[in-house]
């Protein structure tokens, strides 16, 4: 049975696509079969992961409000190897479409169903926004991963997010938890980030993954290339920090 996590954050410029496009690859290497669901209007995912969300025939747009089937969306990213549900800005309609249709924010998960065998990992990346496709997003996964920037506004912005993930347990999805914070874009020469970076592990606990991702330039560069930057460049510090976060998850779903 495939795990389903949902990358989310609202606040943007957080490292979310950054983060999805390179587990999923670095899963991959892992040896697991791993799908990435780009849920974001921006296709961010999409480019990075080397296919062209111009050229789409079907996208999770179409998936999402009833106009395709999985595996007619579904296309392979050539460099990172995992399986991908696109986007483009069709998406941006499905957020006036889905409201008038039923299960509204349950459209995902009900796509993804008769797929769990399939794969091992699935990779849901949200738009930075507490959208229904973010809801979408929230009531298919079976846990949330939290990627932030050990700065003060995200700390704030944190507690936001938690509260959501709290209430769409209760009312929309029991299955859902938070699986854990990973923070990025970390400079370890600023105090600052030091000691958010030290309240998160002590207010959080075993919440925070031990994987840190430092700013890179190789993992900024790798999008504009088409391909995850732990392909684009393996031996590079961030390439290396995703290697041992997607390690770092295989070992933790074993005890969820």
């Amino acid at each position: 049975m495939a795990r389903i996590f949902c990358v989310a954050n609202q606040k943007g410029g957080v490292g979310k696509t950054t983060t999805c496009v390179n587990l999923a690859a670095a899963l991959h290497l892992a040896g697991q079969r791993t799908l990435l669901v780009d849920l974001d209007p921006q296709g961010n995912a999409t480019m990075g992961s080397g296919v062209d969300k111009r050229a789409l025939e079907k996208s999770v747009y179409h998936l999402l409000v009833g106009l395709a089937t999985l595996e007619e969306v579904r296309v392979q990213s050539e460099s990172g190897g995992y399986d991908v549900l696109p986007a483009n800005r069709d998406l941006a309609g499905a957020e006036v479409e889905l409201v008038n249709l039923d299960n509204r924010e349950k459209r995902l998960r009900e796509a993804l169903k008769g797929f769990d065998a399939e794969y091992d990992f699935v990779l849901i990346d949200c738009p930075p926004s507490l959208s229904m496709l973010t809801l979408n997003g929230l009531c298919g996964a079976h846990g949330v991963i939290i990627p932030m920037q050990c700065e003060y506004y995200a700390l704030e912005g944190l507690s936001d997010l938690v509260n959501t993930i709290k209430k769409v347990h209760a009312n929309l999805n029991r299955d859902l938890k938070i699986i854990g914070l990973l923070r990025v874009m970390f400079d370890p020469r600023m105090t600052l980030q030091q000691q958010v970076s030290a309240q998160l592990e002590s207010h959080f606990g075993d919440k925070v993954f031990r994987a840190i991702v430092p700013r890179n330039v190789r993992l900024a560069e790798a999008p504009s290339h088409g391909m995850p930057g732990v392909v684009f460049d393996r031996g590079a510090k961030g390439a290396q920090a995703y290697m041992a976060f997607a390690n770092e998850m295989i070992q933790r779903i074993r005890t969820l």
